[in-house]
């Protein structure tokens, strides 16, 4: 159980994509460690069962849903399975991401229009379910999960640092048409976080990032889930549009 102190969102309800593990498994469990409900989605039924687990360990209230947040089909079917249960969505957060990394004289189109569909669009047409309730209650958080080399580019990720790189801009561009309506949307910018992703990287390129990283180490899970909880908060009323980078300081 948590303490009491903690409960900042008691009473509200969360949705987290690519909520399965990683990053985004870290956000829901600190979304309800704080008192939302959280819907949990992943690509497929299943995908979210420890992460539930985890929550319910917890005390914690959440639901998984199933949606490819590339389809539009499939992504207005969630929103209908949402309202569904529950008459408003206070916070939102767009993590669901992958990889297709390559060299850029190699990289195939499909890897590219992968890559973007489910990074970008994805995010575009999630944001997009959940915006017209979020400005009609006057209220709501908006966070994208983007990464520091949508700021910096990164040899062998064309595909993907462009993705990142256009989610800064949607951000942007949402903030200033929801803010009138008390919607809040920024994005937070996660440098190397040990994930499934890095668990992948030889030792030597390992040891090549941590000698560009002031703090030394590489970032865990909730440390990014620290900056979304602090975002979809009260004590984040009066920021939108803002990129927050949580890298150890590897990029200033």
């Amino acid at each position: 159980m948590t303490h009491p102190a903690d409960r900042t969102l008691q009473g509200r309800t969360a949705l987290v994509t690519g909520a399965s593990r990683g990053i985004g498994q870290a956000v829901a469990v600190a979304l309800a460690r704080a008192g939302a409900h959280v819907f949990c989605v992943a690509t497929s039924a299943a995908g979210c069962d420890a992460t539930l687990a985890r929550i319910q360990e917890l005390g914690g209230a959440a639901t998984g849903l199933q949606c490819d947040v590339a389809e539009e089909a499939s992504v207005e079917a969630l929103a209908a399975a949402v309202q569904a249960k529950a008459p408003r969505l206070d916070v939102l957060v767009n993590n669901a991401g992958i990889t297709r990394d390559g060299l850029f004289l190699r990289m195939s189109t499909a890897d590219f229009d992968r890559v973007l569909a489910v990074n970008l669009r994805g995010a575009f047409l999630v944001s997009r379910a959940f915006a017209r309730g979020m400005a009609k209650a006057r209220g709501g958080r908006m966070i994208n999960v983007g990464s520091v080399v949508g700021l910096t580019g990164n040899a062998g990720q064309a595909n993907y640092a462009a993705s990142k790189a256009g989610l800064v801009g949607l951000t942007k561009s949402l903030a200033q048409e929801l803010g009138s309506r008390n919607v809040t949307v920024n994005l937070v910018a996660p440098g190397f976080i040990s994930t499934d992703m890095t668990a992948q990287l030889a030792e030597e390129v390992r040891g090549q990032i941590l000698q560009k990283i002031p703090l030394a180490r590489l970032g865990t899970p909730e440390d990014v889930a620290g900056a979304v909880l602090f975002l979809a908060g009260d004590s984040a009323a009066y920021i939108t549009g803002q990129v927050l980078v949580v890298d150890g300081g590897m990029a200033m």
